[in-house]
């Protein structure tokens, strides 16, 4: 097996750079969505938004709205939920970005990457076959092919249709 070191991450991993105070899964709670801060969906359990450091176009990070920090934490409404928004959230990036395949996973505690370790999320980054070139491993760039604004107003309509899906259950 062969790794891929990504070291210039441990700055953000470990809030040396790019953090801004505060939880970003707390930012405008009164909002459905906002560019600002690349919410894409937020109904009454979860909240849905583009990644501001991805390592993919399309890097969607999937949270409860309570700040919670474990699993076990969830209620069981919660959990499901929340599931259904990954498997919901896989759909609306495979219709627009139309990937190989993803990676969905959540780190739970500093200690295994998470960057929020108090407030649970799972992250959903779309893959493509050769998306991690020579410039990422040769020139520590990585090379997203899309502005983050234009991922989000192409998303954006259907996370708000997902929002309306969700309240009118």
């Amino acid at each position: 097996m062969e790794n891929l070191w990504t070291p210039w991450r441990m700055d953000y991993i470990l809030g040396r750079q790019g953090r801004e105070p505060g939880c970003i899964f707390d930012q405008k709670p009164e909002q459905t969505h906002d560019k600002d801060e690349l919410i894409l969906c937020r109904g009454r359990d979860t909240v849905i938004l583009l990644n501001r450091f991805p390592y993919a176009n399309g890097h969607l990070l999937i949270a409860p709205v309570r700040h919670v920090a474990e699993l076990a934490d969830l209620t069981p409404n919660e959990s499901a939920v929340l599931m259904e928004h990954v498997r919901a959230s896989v759909e609306i990036l495979k219709k627009h970005l139309r990937p190989d395949g993803f990676n969905i996973g959540v780190n739970i505690g500093a200690v295994a990457g998470a960057g929020l370790a108090d407030h649970l999320h799972f992250h959903v980054v779309p893959r493509w076959h050769g998306d991690h070139n020579f410039m990422t491993v040769l020139g520590e760039i990585r090379t997203i092919p899309q502005h983050i604004d234009e991922t989000f107003a192409m998303l954006l309509p259907d996370f708000l249709k997902l929002l309306q899906d969700a309240n009118h259950e």
